[in-house]
């Protein structure tokens, strides 16, 4: 009979066991921290904790929480990998920094023990929505520095999977493998299997003519929105699954099950807070705030609360699947420096996306221009614009529909423009959906 967990003690154990491991685990890391990096010891004089005094999870919050800004400057000031790489470089095994779309990337180290956690966590998610052993899987995740790719492969291998490495190449690449190696998983950017099911369609091959059964795309939020993971079901022919990760914390470290009920975190290796977005006050359970992360068992560079950018509505409940670990339910709603102030309601990229392929006339392209004034930075206008998916008698009418359906989902009226099929760029990598002009 196969096994439903890949580890079913640790999935499937009590939140308050889980617990205990958790805080046993975090005042390992807090110490080692504390002996060995210089970057934390001074976080924590300067808040006046001392290792011994946290002693429950709720007490970590005394301590501040880690940017990507700091973690830059740190580098900066002490090149190349900051104060905070905790374990001696004898123990180094991988460099992998961040992606490096939002500014200067972030380097972080995996030793050896890092490597194999990775490996086994990963392939606990993978497992969790339906890999198996007798899988072909089409890794078209980026390869080398970037995290996703290589996080996989050693999951792959760990579960014993047939692996095409294939990376981010170009989607007439990525077809031929589909329809001659019989790939039955595919994992990628939401982005990016979008963009494989549209030069499929254009190609005239239906979904049902390759093997594809599942697909899982993460390195972008989407997947969880339902007019999204409807496009990518239907045009793939496939069950698609959320995956989350992050090069400062880890490559994939939640991941929908085959419930679809939100995204797994692997609370035994990740310490998950939310906090509000204004004062970094804790928020409870079901509040929607920042995505905050501490590593529990990571040697190389570990974060100790580091704010992710990222909101989400935490659910700990147990999952119809039977796992315990708290869930993002919806996935990553949006980021906090994407969030558009507009007339006095917040507007997230997310929200865009979800009414604009809910529109079968529209493609899966989007972009949202914001215009600013220079001197304040108040938002003056917003525009969406979308493209054409088929051919359209009056597009004038179209766009006031969609106008009027996003007046009713944002709360406020944005412009918007339909423009012909393939105006919009596409990408291989993460999609930029946010374009700023200055007046």
């Amino acid at each position: 009979m196969e096994r439903v967990y890949w580890d079913p003690e640790i999935e499937t154990m009590k939140r308050e066991e889980l617990e205990k491991l958790q805080i046993k685990k975090l005042r390992w890391q807090l110490e080692r921290v504390y002996e060995h990096s210089e970057f934390y010891r001074e976080r924590f004089r300067k808040a006046g904790i001392k290792p011994e005094d946290i002693k429950s999870l709720e007490d970590l919050s005394k301590l501040p929480v880690v940017t990507k800004t700091e973690l830059r400057q740190e580098q900066s000031n002490y090149k190349p990998f900051g104060r905070y790489a905790v374990a001696p470089q004898s123990d180094w095994r991988e460099l992998h920094p961040s992606t490096g779309t939002t500014g200067i990337p972030v380097n972080t180290l995996w030793t050896y023990r890092d490597a194999e956690i990775i490996a086994d966590h990963t392939a606990r998610l993978i497992w969790g929505f339906g890999v198996r052993k007798e899988d072909v899987i089409q890794n078209a995740f980026s390869y080398g520095l970037w995290v996703a790719g290589i996080a996989v492969h050693y999951a792959a291998e760990k579960i014993g999977s047939f692996i095409i490495p294939i990376g981010a190449t170009s989607s007439e690449r990525q077809i031929h493998y589909l329809q001659h190696a019989k790939s039955t998983v595919l994992l990628a950017t939401p982005s990016f299997g979008l963009y494989i099911a549209e030069k499929l369609k254009e190609k005239g091959v239906k979904p049902e003519e390759i093997s594809l059964r599942i697909g899982s795309f993460g390195g972008e939020a989407g997947t969880e929105n339902p007019a999204t993971r409807k496009r990518l079901e239907d045009g793939l022919g496939i069950d698609a699954y959320d995956f989350y990760g992050l090069a400062e914390i880890g490559p994939t470290f939640a991941a929908e099950c085959e419930e679809k009920a939100g995204l797994h975190f692997v609370e035994d290796h990740y310490l998950i807070e939310v906090l509000d977005p204004e004062t970094r006050e804790p928020l409870s359970v079901g509040e929607k705030g920042v995505l905050v992360i501490t590593h529990l068992s990571r040697e190389g560079t570990p974060m100790i609360r580091y704010w992710t950018n990222d909101i989400v509505r935490l659910e700990d409940e147990k999952c119809g699947c039977g796992r315990t670990h708290i869930r993002a339910v919806g996935g990553i709603l949006g980021r906090a420096d994407d969030m558009i102030v507009y007339k006095g309601e917040n507007i997230y990229p997310s929200q865009v996306e979800e009414v604009v392929r809910s529109f079968p006339e529209l493609g899966n392209e989007y972009k949202i221009v914001v215009t600013k004034e220079k001197d304040t930075g108040i938002v003056t206008d917003v525009k969406v614009l979308a493209e054409l998916a088929v051919e359209v008698e009056n597009v004038g009418e179209l766009e006031e529909r969609v106008k009027k359906a996003l007046r009713d989902f944002l709360l406020v009226r944005v412009d918007v423009e339909i423009l012909q099929p393939n105006s919009l760029e596409r990408t291989e990598f993460k999609a930029k959906r946010v374009e700023f002009v200055f007046e």
